[in-house]
């Protein structure tokens, strides 16, 4: 079948199973399903390293410091945890915006990457998150996992040799030599992807270049530069957009305050905080506060 008619076929299965705006878990591989109605709402996440294919629709996302524009049969491939916004824009009820995603599995990368030497990377820029227009193999693929959701007794068993091919198609289509590049031993990517590791378990820290470009095995000139080029943010940026996604977590999952959240991911401040929350979200952080 070619990608329109697989599309159609996905796009008919996603809206009945989701009649209405919501997110579903598909019960494994991080694998899940996502419906909005509306557009021109933000919606702000961290990104795990992931990819996500527009079924229908249109959405603009900014991963890290990039913004791209995600048509229907496109996806987007995140090779590290980055920070995201989200804007879905000309959707209503009657023609919804759809989305289905898959979460990469490192080990799974790690082991086709060891099985499969021509795989190796081949040099050129490394970026952790990028997109493409999608292919029948890898549409199809998507189908096929999605369809294991309807049936657990097959799931079991046949999930994991899905996702292991949807991981293979993608280290072998157009972002594949970013996905490789980032997942690759001795890489610079894959130094930038320990010390992002680092930032997201250490982010109430005080960072200091010096010690962040040790653990990279690079100079502090050069992991600069190379973080930079995998995030399109410096490390101190990325600090601090972990910092602030956490404290928004804090205030709608927590019913923290403000000043409690800023505390607890590391602000020294709550007037600094103040300030950096509105420049990421554009609304103060009392906005944010559950009533």
């Amino acid at each position: 079948m070619d990608v329109a008619e697989l599309n159609r076929i996905l796009k008919g299965k996603l809206l009945r199973r989701m009649p209405k705006i919501g997110d579903c878990p598909l019960g494994f591989g991080g694998a899940g399903i996502y419906r909005r109605d509306e557009s021109d709402v933000a919606e702000n996440c961290f990104y795990r390293p992931l990819v996500t294919v527009t079924v229908q629709g249109a959405k603009w996302s900014t991963v890290g410091g990039e913004k791209f524009r995600l048509r229907e049969n496109e996806f987007l491939a995140a090779a590290v945890d980055m920070p995201a916004q989200n804007y879905v824009v000309g959707a209503s009820r009657e023609k919804p915006f759809l989305s289905i995603s898959l979460d990469l599995d490192r080990n799974v990368i790690s082991g086709l990457l060891s099985e499969y030497p021509e795989l190796a990377p081949s040099g050129g820029e490394c970026k952790g998150a990028g997109t493409a227009k999608i292919d029948g193999g890898l549409l199809g693929a998507f189908l096929r996992l999605y369809e294991l959701s309807e049936n657990p007794r097959e799931a079991k068993f046949m999930a994991p040799i899905l996702i292991r091919e949807i991981h293979l198609r993608l280290l072998m289509g157009p972002l594949g030599g970013q996905i490789r590049a980032i997942n690759t031993p001795d890489t610079s990517g894959h130094r930038i992807s320990k010390a992002i590791s680092w930032l997201r378990a250490n982010y109430k820290e005080p960072v200091e270049i010096g010690g962040l470009s040790k653990l990279a095995g690079m100079s502090p000139a050069s992991f600069h530069r190379h973080f930079k080029k995998v995030t399109e943010m410096s490390p101190l940026q990325y600090r601090k957009r972990l910092r602030l996604y956490e404290a928004r977590r804090l205030m709608l999952a927590e019913n923290e305050t403000a000043a409690g959240a800023a505390y607890a991911v590391g602000y020294e401040s709550p007037a600094q905080f103040s300030r950096d929350y509105r420049s990421v979200f554009g609304n103060p952080p009392k906005r944010s506060l559950r009533p």
